[in-house]
């Protein structure tokens, strides 16, 4: 089952999507959003799967709504909002790659102990929106993601526990502002200017969708990412996860509950073969330049700059749809 949400009003307005992302139809005879749908899962899903069915089927009037065509430069972010999102960093040829271009290594505890930050869940952006920087030399950078949308989540969850607990997987671009992250990690209390609004794929999709891809905590399919309309990276979103997403959920659950609704990041792709995948952000890319030639070479996201992240089966069709984002001044 795909599901996506049309703009309207601040939290969207539910819709059921076709699996070859070409027909739509008004969820609003179980759910109006898609975080009332969440939050009542176990009673709607089975509903909404029930009209996902039609739609598949070719049938054009389903309960009272006609089916129509699908748009997504018509879509918000699946959740327009959320009382909760939360990105890990489970991709530690990523972690290694940043700290060896400055000399460090990676802590020996972060190869057991997910590191984890907690985003701004106000104004997720739909796929279209613009990337709004009020300064370009910030350093503006694109990170190509997956996530999960989870039910309710009860403290002190195992992760074979978790797994019953993702509901929904979708893409994410996960802004960060280069340039400002240094002095905020100095202080030792997290990202905060360095993340603005993350951007998600148009549609969000149930585990089943993804068939043999997904293992039960991992997509096992490359995630592609483009600047200006050049392939940055393909990286395989199932290699190299040291932390699966059940390992991440029963992380983020260790002291509190966690509400339905809640989307948790993979943090960006990455997987050690950089020669054959690329990257999935630009960091990455500056940091091998770094490292052979002294400097890096590649700059950072300006004024005008596109994005596109998506992921394609094993038949090259689109699973999720695709973020195509322009950077734009905020002033």
């Amino acid at each position: 089952m795909k599901l996506a949400s049309l703009k309207k009003a601040r939290d969207g307005q539910l819709i059921i999507v076709s699996c070859d992302l070409k027909k739509a139809v008004l969820a609003t005879s179980v759910a109006k959003t898609m975080q009332e749908a969440l939050d009542h899962w176990s009673e709607t899903q089975p509903k909404l799967k029930k009209i996902s069915d039609q739609l598949n089927q070719g049938v054009s009037d389903i309960m009272g709504e006609k089916v129509f065509d699908f748009d997504e430069t018509q879509c918000a972010s699946p959740l327009p909002r959320t009382y909760h999102w939360v990105d890990g960093s489970s991709y530690l040829t990523h972690v290694e790659l940043v700290r060896k271009a400055r000399g460090d290594t990676v802590p020996e505890n972060f190869w057991h102990d997910p590191l984890i930050y907690q985003g701004g869940g106000d104004t997720l952006l739909g796929p279209r929106e613009d990337i709004r920087v009020l300064d370009e030399s910030w350093g503006i950078d694109l990170e190509a993601e997956v996530a999960v949308i989870t039910d309710d989540v009860s403290m002190g969850t195992t992760p074979e526990q978790a797994k019953k607990h993702i509901q929904l997987i979708l893409l994410v671009n996960d802004v960060t502002l280069r340039n400002l992250t240094a002095d905020e990690l100095k202080k030792g209390f997290g990202f905060y200017q360095s993340k603005p609004s993350s951007a998600f794929s148009p549609v969000a999709v149930t585990p089943d969708e993804l068939g043999e891809a997904w293992d039960g905590g991992k997509v096992h399919l490359p995630l592609r990412a483009f600047v200006n309309g050049k392939l940055l990276g393909q990286p395989n979103a199932g290699e190299d996860m040291v932390f699966d997403f059940p390992r991440l959920i029963s992380h983020i659950t260790k002291t509190r509950d966690v509400a339905a609704g809640t989307i948790l990041g993979s943090g960006t792709i990455s997987n050690q073969d950089k020669i054959k995948t690329g990257s999935c952000c630009l960091v990455e890319v500056r940091m091998l330049e770094t490292l052979e030639f002294g400097e890096p070479k590649t700059p950072y996201l300006s004024y005008g700059d596109t994005v596109k992240i998506e992921m394609l089966d094993k038949q090259g069709k689109s699973i999720f749809g695709s973020i195509a984002q322009t950077v734009r001044s905020a002033k």
